[in-house]
């Protein structure tokens, strides 16, 4: 695939879901000034970034390089706040690039995708506590 492509393709990924180069870069562990060289066509990304990259949009590593993913400009897509630590963001980001897990999630919200990840993770009693908590909650919300 040619540099061009890539990097017309994550500035377009970027603006669809309204983040800002700061934000992606963050996610990458990388300085907003080498992501921009991304987007310019200037450098070309690392395996290990375009699989970030991937795993950021929620798409496959094949889609983002082959360009098969039609987006629509008209959906506002919401920019999570970063609440994955760096230390447990590769695991998070693995969980959801998963194939199994893309299609599985694919229409979650952030919010929801980061309920799901963190639930996936948890011990099988805290599973059955968080659930009781949510029923709880539930009741309280309709009363």
């Amino acid at each position: 695939m040619k540099s061009s492509l890539l990097s017309q393709r994550i500035k377009e990924l970027r603006k669809v879901y309204n983040y800002t180069q700061d934000y992606v870069a963050e996610i990458l562990g990388i300085t907003r000034q080498t992501y921009s060289h991304y987007e310019t066509g200037r450098r070309t990304p690392s395996a290990d970034t375009i699989f970030k990259l991937a795993a950021l949009y929620n798409i496959s590593v094949d889609d983002l390089l082959r360009l098969s993913v039609v987006l629509d400009k008209d959906v506002f897509y919401e920019a999570p706040i970063p609440t994955q630590s760096s230390d447990n963001l590769a695991s998070y980001l693995s969980f959801f690039n998963d194939p199994k897990n893309q299609k599985k999630y694919l229409h979650h919200s952030n919010l929801e995708k980061e309920l799901l990840y963190y639930f996936h993770i948890i011990s099988e009693k805290d599973k059955r506590e968080l659930i009781e908590i949510a029923k709880i909650k539930t009741k309280n919300n309709n009363q």
